[in-house]
């Protein structure tokens, strides 16, 4: 008869992980936004830049697909907006990571209640609702 002890995460072990999580995701978000703008800055050093008119239609990067196609080609601003959607990210990962925790704790409510928080998140981003 084998008298292993199965050991779980403890309560202590899992917000040492999210905490973990959620430093190094914004670390390494600030960094990628930080060599974004290094490059953008490197590459378009010689013009003139115009604060009148502020179009939001003709932003280059306002898909995923077009973000990754613009770091394919080490674009600046492509870069930064890599960065702010890993920053983006970081808290659903939190999530992801607190409804894996729960269930291994086989508090179901709580997993419950983590699904309908993610499915809140992926709607809003989905459907581009902004308040």
């Amino acid at each position: 008869m084998s008298n292993k002890i199965k050991h779980y995460l403890g309560d202590k072990d899992v917000q040492l992980i999210l905490g973990t999580l959620l430093r190094i995701g914004v670390l390494v978000s600030t960094a990628i936004v930080i060599i974004g703008g290094v490059v953008f800055l490197s590459t378009q050093k010689n013009q003139t830049v115009s604060f009148q008119n502020f179009n939001p239609e003709q932003a280059n990067f306002s898909s995923v697909a077009k973000i990754f196609t613009g770091l394919k080609a080490m674009d600046g601003l492509a870069i930064i907006q890599f960065g702010v959607l890993l920053l983006i990210f970081t808290p659903i990962a939190r999530v992801v990571f607190s409804i894996f925790s729960f269930l291994m704790e086989k508090d179901y409510m709580y997993v419950v209640i983590g699904i309908i928080v993610l499915c809140v998140i992926i709607t809003s981003l989905y459907l581009d609702i902004a308040h």
